[in-house]
C-alpha cells in the first residue's frame, strides 16, 4: 500500500493532542464547578443553620447592638452566597466552553480520521486494480504462449 500522506497523518495528531487537552481542560472545569457548588451548599448550609439558631434563641433580652450585629453578619453571608453564585455561573461558562472545544476537536478529529481511511480505501482499490491487471496481462501472456505452443506442435 502507498505511504500514508505525511500532512495528513501530523494534522490527525495535532488534533488529537488538541482534543486530548481539551479533555483535559473540561475535567480541570468539572472539578472547579464541583467544588465551587461544594462551597455554596456550605455557604446556604451555614446560612440556614444561623437562622434557624437565631429562631430557636429569638431576639428577646439581646440588646441592639446584637441584633444589629446578627443582621450584618446575616447580610454579609447572602453577599457571599451572591458572590459564589457569580462564581459557579463563571465556572459553568468556562466548563461549557471547554465542552464546545472538546466536541469541535472531536468533530475535526474524526473528519480527519475519515478522510484519512477514504485515501487508505481509495489506495488499496488502485493497488487491487494494479494487481489484476497484472494477474490479466500474465494470463494473456501465458494464452499467448500456450497457443504459440500449440501452433508449433500442429505445423511439426
Amino acid at each position: 500500500m502507498a505511504a500514508e500522506p505525511n500532512g495528513l497523518l501530523l494534522a490527525i495528531t495535532l488534533v488529537e493532542r488538541k482534543r486530548d487537552e481539551a479533555t483535559r481542560m473540561l475535567a480541570h472545569c468539572q472539578q472547579q464547578v464541583h467544588a465551587a457548588r461544594q462551597q455554596m451548599h456550605q455557604l446556604q448550609s451555614y446560612a440556614g443553620d444561623i437562622d434557624a439558631r437565631w429562631l430557636r434563641t429569638g431576639a428577646v433580652g439581646l440588646s441592639v447592638e446584637m441584633i444589629q450585629h446578627h443582621v450584618q453578619f446575616a447580610h454579609r453571608l447572602q453577599q457571599a452566597i451572591g458572590m459564589q453564585e457569580g462564581v459557579m455561573a463563571q465556572l459553568q461558562r468556562q466548563a461549557d466552553g471547554a465542552q464546545t472545544q472538546v466536541h469541535r476537536t472531536q468533530a475535526r478529529l474524526t473528519g480527519l480520521q475519515q478522510v484519512l481511511a477514504q485515501r487508505r480505501a481509495q489506495a488499496a482499490q488502485k493497488a487491487m486494480r494494479r494487481e489484476q491487471a497484472a494477474m490479466d496481462e500474465m494470463a494473456a501472456q501465458l494464452f499467448v504462449r500456450h497457443r504459440a505452443q500449440v501452433s508449433e506442435g500442429s505445423l511439426q
